[in-house]
């Protein structure tokens, strides 16, 4: 049994199952699609439409959807320093065909839509669940307080109200002294000899004066010293006069 469809308007002559090549039709990959202009229906007997067959329906299911390859469009006009380049890629769907129907019957969903609708079925069927709140973990309080600790910075309320509380060793309050024990104490701070006070830092030793200088020479004595002539050597001739 075959069929004449049209669409794109483009005729195409189609059997169960069979793969072709249309025009782009709405739909993704695995969704089915309805051709409702059919013109002739064959087999056994021929039915030819007026344009189309009453009550023929060629149902079929969406295999991929691609682009053609490129075209290009130049156009140029001589001597008029004009030119125009265009490309252009034609969309196109391929098709299964999976039925052939007359007499106003209805397609057979395909297996794969009835298990999608089965599952929206389901998802909106199921309870929604309670959103969870966020809950900080017990450890990271601790860790903070002592990253806290060390570098010396107090313990703020959130702290003190995350820190795991106390046990009840340390809840427990300290045993009151008895008298024996405090009158002990009291002695051994009485034996204890006074300790002697600190010793004074001694100053530290101040820097050395200067010496002082030489007092210079009055100047009566260099010209004293100037003045005196100094004694002559005798020569030979003066040595001779005397003798």
């Amino acid at each position: 049994m075959f069929a004449v469809i049209r669409t794109g308007g483009k005729q195409y002559r189609v059997a169960a199952k069979d793969v072709i090549r249309i025009d782009k039709v709405a739909g993704g990959p695995g969704e089915p699609v309805e051709f409702a202009e059919v013109l002739m229906v064959g087999g056994e007997t021929v039915v030819v439409g007026q344009p189309t067959v009453a009550g023929a329906l060629v149902a079929g299911e969406v295999v991929e959807q691609a682009r053609g390859d490129k075209i290009i469009a130049f156009k140029k006009r001589r001597r008029q320093n004009s030119r125009r380049k265009r490309g252009h890629r034609e969309e196109f769907s391929i098709v299964r065909i999976t039925e052939i129907l007359t007499d106003g019957r209805t397609p057979t969903r395909p297996v794969k839509a009835q298990a999608e609708a089965a599952d929206v079925v389901n998802a909106e069927s199921r309870p929604e669940a309670p959103a969870q709140a966020a809950e900080t973990p017990p450890a990271a309080a601790p860790k903070r307080a002592k990253a806290a600790s060390r570098r010396g910075e107090p313990k703020t309320d959130m702290d003190e109200a995350q820190s795991p509380q106390a046990g009840p060793a340390e809840a427990a309050a300290p045993a009151p002294q008895s008298a024996e024990s405090k009158s002990a104490e009291a002695e051994t701070a009485d034996a204890e000899p006074a300790k002697s006070p600190a010793k004074p830092a001694k100053p530290k030793a101040s820097a050395k004066a200067p010496k002082p200088a030489s007092d210079p020479k009055p100047d009566t004595e260099k010209k004293a010293s100037a003045k005196t002539p100094k004694a002559k050597s005798e020569t030979g001739k003066d040595a001779g006069k005397k003798k």
